[in-house]
């Protein structure tokens, strides 16, 4: 019986000490559209467009998605408490009869001819979703969703991510090393890797080996044999027609030009007068006759640097390009990433 679960697939520190973490997740599809609200992560999903529907209907009657906690009714978002052994036991059976109607109704759509990609989507509730998520900032994630107000499946799943990093030990990278997720030491082997600052060589093997087994996911096919030309092959399929997100797994840290190129004053919220402010800023007042509010903003108007006082450490500093801080994803290294297509009109 699947349960969500997680497990880290690749665990990397830079040299300025920007961590950047690759998960491989499972999780009820149920809580799919939560996962994606959280725009600093990357992310690529199984999709219910891309496998065949028996095949699919084959997966919810063997292992389908049941819920562990069975709240009960209430106002609001969060349900404070189970009901009883006795009625968890009648909502399971329940749950199972519903998923055995939308299996029948898929299996008519089937019938009538209906294309995988309206079909599947009766069985979504009862699917397992499987997911590679990469991200340098956690804080956000952790804070709303190992929490007790967060949806239990999807806490369960924010705790046991919070708890692997928490105990995994990250490899320390050098400037000319990358982040490559599903790379064990035989693809090594297999594959030369070639100079990444070299714009020939972030095409090398093993990057694009990466990407096409993170691109994997989408379609259930990470079990098996690993065939490295296949990987390939998949990483240039994508990169044709644009599909971009599984470049966004595969990444090498910013060089100290990058870091400086990619600095950024990092802001704070200032409780007193109620506004985002940079770190250090200090105020001037606006003067308003009659007015009793406080109109003071803070003083931006030159250079931090040349001022001195708004910023006086490295640590009050951000480095992001794109979602991720303090490294270069292999998506923002393939021209016109932003909009592949429309470049090539």
């Amino acid at each position: 019986m699947t349960e969500t679960s997680a497990k880290i697939i690749a665990d990397s520190v830079s040299p300025a000490g920007h961590r950047f973490v690759t998960f491989e997740c499972v999780y009820p599809r149920i809580v799919l559209a939560e996962v994606n609200t959280h725009r600093q992560l990357s992310r690529v999903s199984a999709s219910s467009r891309a496998v065949p529907v028996e095949k699919m209907i084959r997966r919810v009657l063997e292992n389908p998605y049941v819920p562990v906690h069975w709240g009960k009714n209430q106002k609001g978002m969060v349900a404070e408490q189970d009901v009883s052994a006795d009625d968890q036991a009648d909502a399971e059976v329940a749950w199972l009869a519903a998923r055995d109607v939308m299996v029948a109704q898929a299996r008519d759509l089937l019938n009538i001819g209906i294309h995988k990609q309206i079909t599947n989507r009766l069985l979504e509730p009862f699917m397992w979703h499987p997911t590679v998520i990469s991200a340098t900032e956690w804080d956000n994630w952790d804070h709303l969703r190992d929490h007790k107000a967060a949806h239990p499946d999807f806490r369960d799943l924010a705790h046991c991510m919070r708890e692997l990093r928490l105990k995994s030990e990250p490899k320390q990278l050098s400037y000319s090393d990358w982040h490559l997720p599903y790379i064990d030491d035989e693809d090594f082997e297999a594959g030369i890797l070639g100079d990444p600052l070299n714009p020939a060589g972030v095409l090398g093997m093993l990057c694009k080996v990466s990407v096409g087994r993170c691109a994997r996911v989408s379609t259930l096919t990470h079990e098996g044999k690993r065939d490295l030309q296949a990987d390939v092959g998949l990483h240039d399929k994508m990169a044709e027609h644009g599909h971009t997100s599984p470049y966004e797994n595969v990444a090498r840290p910013m060089t100290p030009d990058e870091l400086g190129l990619f600095k950024q004053k990092k802001m704070r919220w200032d409780p007193v007068h109620k506004r985002w402010v940079w770190v250090g800023a200090q105020y001037k007042k606006l003067s308003r006759p009659g007015s009793r509010l406080d109109f003071s903003i803070p003083m931006i108007e030159c250079d931090p640097d040349e001022r001195g006082s708004m910023l006086t450490t490295e640590g009050e500093y951000t480095h992001f390009l794109g979602n991720v801080q303090g490294w270069v994803t292999l998506r923002k290294m393939i021209p016109f990433e932003e909009d592949i297509l429309g470049a090539r009109s």
